[in-house]
């Protein structure tokens, strides 16, 4: 076993569908301060499906493309920064909800990083533990962290799921991955947040999603292309060579400006932010699952994947297909 490589890719959306129109009807905002801002147009929310339920299908779907029982499983990570619970985690969840008895299972909390993030841990324990299958998803149910009144952060943000079969591999797929973190500007972006307990304390508080989005835009348009050229300077390959660019689907301006800053065509960044909206942990797993089903990703291309976000953070990570 040399490395590891995708073999199979999956998403699972909420049924609904929220426009911005829609949300006009409950806070100040409008379609074109949405869409001229962030490039949205439309997200999925959930109407009961937790976070573990989307995984979950998740799963499922990728199961039955690559024709694998559960049981064959040896690994499950989930990247969420909006769980079911503290415990279990959502990967203990769905390891019952797909009967995968044998498989080794945790959570990564990275926020918006955390897909890349879970596909660099996850390749790394197969590599060491000479494990030959794992389930990589980036679920995220991100309505209930969010206070509909706060048009600068609601407006944002998807429900959704996405992830991908690893399995191993005698050719080297993974080329190279480079992970940052930015502890210092942790406060730009919070969720959930937890006051210090108190005795006797009767009321558990969490606070709603907040965010900087000036400070966040500076980080993402300033680390993003330093650490997407750094990583292609590990792998010794050219950004020119490089054949597809799949970011997080924050916002179409911080895409825009990555692209520019890397001096390379928009038209080598794929994005779906337009239906999707930020769907955090969730965000590439998904555009992956879109480019694929499309053809838009062939066999022998080579891929730059890049998380950014909370934390603050960034993770990218340079897959041969």
């Amino acid at each position: 076993m040399k490395d590891v490589k995708i073999t199979a890719c999956a998403k699972a959306l909420p049924e609904r569908i929220v426009t911005n129109d829609h949300l006009t009807q409950i806070m100040d905002t409008s379609d074109e301060w949405i869409r001229t801002r962030t490039g949205i147009r439309q997200r999925h929310l959930s109407t009961g499906e937790n976070t573990s339920d989307l995984a979950s299908k998740v799963a499922t779907k990728l199961l039955r493309q690559a024709g694998l029982a559960a049981s064959e499983l040896d690994l499950l990570v989930v990247a969420t920064m909006s769980p079911d619970s503290q415990t279990p985690s959502v990967s203990n969840l769905v390891q019952a909800q797909i009967g995968a008895v044998n498989a080794v299972c945790f959570d990564l909390s990275a926020a918006c990083s955390g897909f890349v993030y879970a596909l660099t841990a996850a390749r790394s324990l197969m590599l060491t533990l000479q494990k030959k299958t794992a389930l990589v998803i980036g679920a995220e149910v991100l309505s209930k962290l969010l206070d509909w009144q706060d048009r600068s952060t609601a407006v944002l943000f998807g429900d959704g799921a996405g992830g991908v079969l690893l399995e191993a591999s005698q050719d080297a797929h993974f080329l190279a991955q480079t992970l940052t973190s930015f502890g210092e500007s942790a406060q730009a972006i919070v969720a959930g947040a937890n006051p210090a307990g108190k005795f006797p304390q009767t009321v558990l508080q969490h606070s709603p999603f907040t965010m900087d989005g000036r400070k966040v835009y500076h980080f993402a348009t300033h680390q993003v292309p330093q650490l997407i050229a750094a990583t292609a300077e590990e792998a010794g390959i050219e950004l020119a060579q490089i054949d597809w660019f799949l970011l997080h689907q924050a916002n179409r301006r911080i895409i825009e400006q990555v692209a520019k800053r890397l001096d390379l065509p928009l038209a080598k960044f794929p994005m779906n932010i337009q239906t999707v909206g930020n769907t955090a942990a969730a965000s590439e797993g998904i555009l992956l699952a879109d480019c694929l089903a499309d053809g838009l990703i062939k066999p022998g291309q080579t891929v730059m994947m890049c998380g950014y976000g909370g934390g603050l953070s960034v993770g990218c990570c340079l897959v041969k297909f």
